[in-house]
């Protein structure tokens, strides 16, 4: 669906000069592109989830290294000493998600979520611990879980460098916002492909009434798979050039378009355990699928999801703490919250992701112009809701 025609009409004139460092690089929506019928919160991130903060730490190096890290922080407390209730759901999994035995087994987060690129993995949770045995309060911890998920940003950066440092995980861990989230080629997303178009970090926010509960859900997600790109339920591939022949005029080698992965991240203030966390982290699969993926052989589809609700924290050296939770009802309207937030999530990282000259090559942002006309070719076509 498309909405504000004035701004479809800046952007269009924008993107009609082409993709380039100077481009402004809208939202879907402040391109006038609303994707469901659920309300946003304010500032339309995962963040409008009370007391979720992301960080980021980007790196780039000349053309060599595009490669980050990318934190989610559930609450700003010791997480260590105030779990929250977790879940994990595998789509496809071609990926090395660290720390998902025991998260799967107890149910529970006690630490950050990093993100970062396939061969940086180890390196970051490493980095992660460190800094984590470091905080006030844990000087006899012995044992934790750093839950660290991955994309594969060798295309774009010398993946095989593993280039990140301790400094850039702490920085990612340490200087979150509480408030708008940067998007695009930044923190995990600064080297990742998506639809052979440049992919990166977006997020969004759904809020539901009070009749539903006044919950909040909020989803971010780290770019980097293949599939023929829907936005809106619009099939946008059809108008789009094939990024192979876009990049070779620009005398650039082309991106891959393989299988690739995703990582999403959910997040809600609703009161659930972890057996209705996996639940609604299924639904995100949903949101994928909108976009035009069938999690293909190759990719790394993984989903996270948690709860901040208060009430449901855990602290490990109290034994009995019952979770408290919706009942089956309730669930409805957060299981289209993440599918309305996951699909526009999507969006958003190419919308907002710019031209980057990598490694092996050269990602091209998302042409918007085609796209933008493609969807309003056929919010045209909609019947009216008179006619219905």
């Amino acid at each position: 669906m498309i909405k504000g025609g004035s701004i479809l009409l800046l952007v269009l004139a924008a993107t009609s000069m082409g993709a380039d460092a100077s481009e402004q690089r809208p939202r879907a929506r402040e391109a006038g592109v609303v994707i469901g019928t659920l309300p946003t919160g304010m500032h339309n991130a995962i963040t409008d989830v009370a007391g979720v903060g992301v960080g980021h730490a980007t790196l780039v190096e000349g053309t060599r290294l595009h490669t980050g890290v990318t934190a989610i922080l559930p609450h700003a407390g010791n997480l260590y000493r105030q779990r929250v209730p977790a879940a994990v759901v595998v789509g496809n999994g071609y990926g090395k998600l660290a720390g998902i035995t025991q998260v799967q087994e107890l149910g529970e987060l006690e630490t950050p979520i990093l993100l970062t690129g396939t061969l940086s993995t180890w390196k970051v949770a490493d980095a992660t611990v460190d800094w984590l045995l470091r905080q006030p309060g844990m000087e006899q911890v012995r044992s934790i879980n750093p839950l660290v998920g991955e994309t594969n940003d060798g295309y774009l950066s010398d993946i095989r460098a593993r280039p990140l440092t301790r400094a850039l995980v702490e920085k990612a861990l340490t200087t979150p916002s509480y408030g708008e989230v940067e998007e695009g080629a930044v923190g995990a997303g600064a080297g990742t492909v998506a639809f052979g178009w440049k992919g990166g970090i977006g997020t969004s926010s759904r809020h539901l009434s009070d009749t539903e509960g006044g919950y909040t859900v909020g989803v971010l997600v780290q770019s980097n798979y293949g599939g023929e790109l829907t936005i809106a339920g619009v099939p946008v591939w059809k108008v789009l050039p094939d990024p192979a022949v876009h990049a070779r005029s620009l005398a650039v080698p082309p991106p891959s378009t393989g299988d690739g992965s995703i990582v999403m991240v959910v997040a809600t203030d609703a009161p659930l355990d972890a057996a209705q966390l996996q639940r609604v982290a299924q639904r995100a699969l949903l949101g994928l699928a909108r976009t035009g993926s069938v999690m293909s052989n190759g990719s790394g589809d993984y989903v996270i999801a948690f709860s901040t609700a208060k009430e449901n924290r855990r602290d490990p050296d109290v034994s009995l703490q019952p979770a408290r939770s919706l009942a089956g009802e309730a669930m409805s309207p957060l299981f289209q919250a993440t599918v309305e937030a996951t699909e526009e999530a999507i969006v958003n990282s190419l919308f907002r992701a710019r031209t980057v000259k990598g490694h092996r090559g050269t990602a091209a942002a998302l042409p918007l112009a085609p796209v933008l006309e493609a969807i309003r070719q056929a919010t045209l076509a909609e019947p009216d809701d008179a006619s219905r």
